[in-house]
């Protein structure tokens, strides 16, 4: 039985201030509302290193001790697996400078549901801001249903 599987890392982090987080809106193709920011993690990179970089790049940021508290995952068509290392952190330093990615900023966090809000942020709280759970999964067998465990 083969082990290996081809799979597509990246990561979102959830910075909090106090009651606010910072959010991202995404520009470019399949973009169109607020998420964490995040990327990908590139090859021979540590995952935990991708985030610190990927939070730098997008937001201007230097965050220190992310925690790892879940993933988000599906299965392409391909075949290959898309892992997202959802993190959160809330000590960090430097100037917010928004990038190519998207506009940052800082929300209160009970109003981020109540915005225009993409890819799951809804199940996205619920791991990282509430703990309830560690996993969604966007189950294929089950057209795309997102499944938190």
């Amino acid at each position: 039985m083969e082990r290996t599987e081809r799979v597509i890392l990246t990561n979102l982090c959830m910075i909090q201030d106090g009651t606010k987080v910072l959010v991202e809106e995404k520009t470019g193709k399949g973009a169109g509302g607020i998420i964490f920011p995040g990327g990908h993690v590139e090859e021979h990179e540590p995952v935990v290193d991708s985030v610190i970089r990927e939070m730098k790049e997008e937001t201007g940021l230097t965050i220190e001790n992310p925690k790892l508290c879940g993933i988000k995952e599906w299965i392409n068509e391909d075949g290959s697996r898309y892992l997202v290392f959802l993190f959160k952190t809330d000590r960090f330093s430097g100037e917010l400078v928004s990038s190519d990615e998207g506009k940052v900023f800082w929300m209160e966090k009970d109003e981020v549901l109540k915005s225009h809000w993409i890819w799951e942020m809804d199940k996205l709280m619920r791991i990282m801001a509430d703990g309830d759970y560690t996993e969604l999964f966007f189950d294929p067998a089950d057209d795309w249903k997102p499944v938190l465990k």
